[in-house]
């Protein structure tokens, strides 16, 4: 069983296959990128296939321990995107949306066009059966800021598929120096809101700097 209210220290892999029964309502994963960056314990430059490989464990395992009304969101970069949409559908995920995180302050580059965007993958176990509270992640739409259309929605309008939050920079207050690739909290924030409800088990297999678990205890307490 997985405890709520709880940070296991250990291998992701390992401790969800002691899970014996699906219990988690929506699993959130930033996994290593495998493009170099430096973590205290972990190799963040494996060869190809052992980091497909590894995927592969890592995503079976959260897939078994998913209820079957649950959702899944992972975020990770261009040099694997395609390959944990395959990982996904091998598993028999259900794709509901490809989610470009646009941010501002982008990695510098030479001899390239700066990187500023995120994949954040976005799957239900059912099509049909899962939470999505709209409601609570609605913002105000051009229709009614803009051109006072009648025929907008008064509540606001769902978000589009391209989110715009600033990436948490070294330089800014709430970067903890020790982490080299700190999560907005208001990314977590819309994930969290929208795929779970409050008393629902909520799963960050990799948990990084924290973000996650913080979020969680602004919402749903």
């Amino acid at each position: 069983m997985i405890e709520p209210n709880t940070i296991v220290a250990g291998d992701c892999v390992k401790v969800l296959g002691q899970c014996l029964i699906p219990q988690a309502d929506l699993i959130f994963a930033d996994p290593p990128f495998n493009i170099g960056y430096k973590y205290d314990v972990y190799k963040d430059n494996r060869k190809y296939h052992e980091y497909y490989a590894w995927t592969e464990k890592w995503m079976s395992a959260c897939y078994n321990v998913l209820k079957p009304t649950g959702s899944f969101w992972v975020a990770i970069g261009d040099e694997y995107a395609a390959e944990i949409r395959i990982i996904a559908r091998n598993l028999g995920l259900h794709l509901r949306n490809w989610v470009i995180w646009h941010y501002t302050f982008g990695q510098n580059a030479k001899r390239k066009f700066a990187r500023s965007h995120t994949h954040l993958f976005y799957w239900t176990k059912d099509a049909k059966h899962f939470t999505f509270d709209d409601m609570a992640v609605r913002i105000p739409s051009a229709r009614q800021t803009t051109y006072k259309d009648k025929r907008a929605n008064p509540k606001g309008k769902i978000p589009d598929d391209v989110w715009s939050f600033s990436r948490v920079c070294g330089t800014f207050n709430e970067r903890v120096q020790w982490h080299p690739c700190q999560m907005p909290e208001r990314v977590l924030e819309r994930i969290i809101k929208v795929s779970s409800n409050p008393g629902d088990l909520v799963v960050d297999p990799f948990v990084g700097s924290g973000t996650t678990a913080v979020v969680l205890s602004l919402i749903h307490i």
